[in-house]
């Protein structure tokens, strides 16, 4: 059974497909492919409030892409979500309607909330230590979702207008600077021992270029030691020197930016790079509905 998710994302656009296999009661989830567009919609929404002509027709053509791409994989169950930057998009009714007309693909609208829930849900498929204490920090183009985490519960989440593009265009509001430090340093202590759990797609290529293996662990040092290398060089020496994609070697050093600057506040020493996001939320939840709908029946 193959599942897929559409994470309209700030920076990018990306299709997840996934198949999940059911055997005993249990069921193990693989990944079949994903396919990732650098549609930047962030950067029209955060610099003229919304999507011109041209990147609405870009955001077209890939959905139709993907349509046709969910057809040859015969998906069964798929949702469509976008996030900061559609959802901040002055035309975003215009351009949702636009898509299902010429894609047949509905796009769903997702709080920060709702983003944060279904990033979280990632949680319990990571084998983590429940008595141990998490902040789950998820940057993308638009926003930054936070999730406490102790005992295995959460506790508290948050979303913050703190992205990677949005920085770029120098559209952040020094406010909401503060208020993710009043956020966090209200809910954590230093008695908490606390360790990140980092997700997107940039500290992934981090803990890439640390030469990091599976099930290890990345410093708050070796984070703030890479965002100083890369700083030191050209965005065209990440291209060539370090194989990154354009479109990743400039939102790299904000990215870096943030996930510092949330640490300190929150006095982290190590971070878990999981590699999962928002689209395996979805398709998890998709999962997870289907399984009700059986027990129905």
């Amino acid at each position: 059974m193959r599942f897929a998710a559409i994470d309209i994302g700030s920076n990018a656009i990306r299709l997840l497909i996934e198949e999940v296999h059911l055997s005993d009661g249990k069921y193990h989830i693989e990944k079949v492919s994903l396919t990732r567009v650098p549609v930047r919609l962030g950067q029209d929404v955060f610099t003229t409030g919304k999507l011109s002509k041209q990147r609405i027709q870009q955001l077209v053509k890939t959905m139709k892409a993907f349509w046709y791409l969910m057809d040859v994989h015969d998906i069964e169950f798929y949702r469509a979500c976008a996030t900061s930057a559609m959802r901040e998009a002055k035309n975003k009714r215009a351009v949702i309607k636009k898509v299902l007309e010429e894609s047949n693909i509905e796009i769903e609208l997702l709080s920060g909330d709702e983003e944060a829930n279904l990033i979280f849900s990632n949680y319990f498929a990571q084998n983590l230590n429940v008595k141990n204490s998490y902040l789950y920090i998820d940057v993308g183009g638009g926003s930054t979702e936070l999730t406490l985490i102790k005992n295995g519960k959460r506790i508290k989440s948050k979303s913050f207008e703190l992205g990677t593009v949005r920085m770029l265009a120098n559209a952040t509001d020094k406010k909401v600077w503060e208020q993710a430090r009043k956020w966090i340093q209200s809910s954590v202590s230093a008695q908490d021992h606390i360790t990140a759990i980092g997700t997107g797609g940039n500290i992934n290529s981090v803990f890439k270029i640390l030469g990091k293996k599976p099930n290890q662990t990345i410093s708050f040092t070796e984070i703030k030691n890479q965002y100083e290398a890369l700083l030191s060089i050209s965005m065209d020496l990440r291209i060539t020197k370090l194989k990154m994609k354009p479109d990743r070697a400039d939102v790299i050093i904000p990215a870096c930016d943030i996930y510092i600057r949330l640490m300190t506040y929150a006095g982290i020493q190590q971070m878990i790079v999981p590699k999962i996001g928002l689209a395996d939320g979805i398709i998890l939840e998709l999962f997870e509905n289907w399984q009700l709908e059986q027990t129905k029946d």
